[in-house]
C-alpha cells in the first residue's frame, strides 16, 4: 500500500487485431535492419585497421631510459601507492660497482611488475613518479588467453635502447624546457658525469 493509502488498478490494454498479428511490428524491425545496410560500419577491422587515438591516450606502461640508455626507476615506490587498483609492485636493490651505466641511481628496481587486469590506466603514477621513470603509451596492451602473461614485468616494461618511445607528447612545455638544462642534477646522465670529472681532473 502506498503512503498515500491510495492504490490503483492497473488493466492491461486489449491488443488490436493489427497487433495480434506481429506482422506491423516485425515488417518495422526489417525495414530498420535494411536501412543499416547502407550505412558506414563504424566496425574498425583491428589490428589490420588502426582508430586514430589522442596523443595523451593512456595505454600500455613503459618504464623509461635516460639519454646515456640506463634506467631512471630508482624504485622508491611512489607510484605503487598512488596507484588506486594496488596493481603495481617491486622490489628494490642496491646498484653495485660498474653498474652505473645501467641504472641512473643507486638504488634501481630489481622487480617491477604491473598486473594489467587490475590497472585503470588512471595514470597517477605517471604523475607520482619524481624521476619520470614511468609513462602511459598509446600502445594498446594486447590480449591472451593466459591471465599470467598479463603481469608485466621489466622485460615487457623497460624500453629498448634500438627502440625509444616518445612520450613528449605527455610533458608539458616547460618541463621540456627545463630537461635540456644539462647543468641542472635531475638531467645529467652517467656520460655527462663522467666528462664533468675528467675536466676536474
Amino acid at each position: 500500500m502506498p503512503l498515500t493509502n491510495r492504490s490503483e488498478v492497473v488493466q492491461p490494454s486489449e491488443l488490436s487485431w493489427s497487433e495480434r498479428l506481429y506482422l506491423p511490428a516485425i515488417l518495422k524491425g526489417m525495414f530498420i535492419t535494411f536501412t543499416h545496410l547502407f550505412k558506414r560500419t563504424p566496425t574498425v577491422k583491428y589490428p589490420e585497421q588502426k582508430r586514430d587515438i589522442a596523443p595523451v591516450y593512456r595505454g600500455q606502461h613503459v618504464l623509461k631510459r635516460d639519454d646515456a640508455g640506463a634506467e631512471r626507476c630508482t624504485a622508491c615506490g611512489l607510484c605503487a601507492v598512488a596507484c588506486p587498483a594496488e596493481a603495481i609492485t617491486m622490489e628494490s636493490a642496491e646498484r653495485n660497482k660498474g653498474e652505473e651505466s645501467l641504472y641512473r641511481e643507486e638504488k634501481y628496481a630489481k622487480i617491477y611488475e604491473i598486473n594489467m587486469l587490475r590497472c585503470i590506466f588512471c595514470g597517477l603514477c605517471e604523475e607520482a613518479c619524481p624521476k619520470e621513470a614511468i609513462f602511459l603509451t598509446d600502445r594498446i596492451v594486447p590480449t591472451t588467453f593466459n591471465r599470467g602473461e598479463f603481469i608485466y614485468g621489466k622485460d615487457k616494461l623497460v624500453e629498448t635502447l634500438e627502440e625509444r618511445i616518445d612520450v613528449s607528447d605527455r610533458q608539458r612545455p616547460e618541463v621540456l624546457k627545463f630537461k635540456e638544462d644539462k647543468k641542472h642534477k635531475h638531467n645529467k646522465t652517467f656520460l655527462d658525469k663522467t666528462t664533468t670529472a675528467k675536466r676536474g681532473h
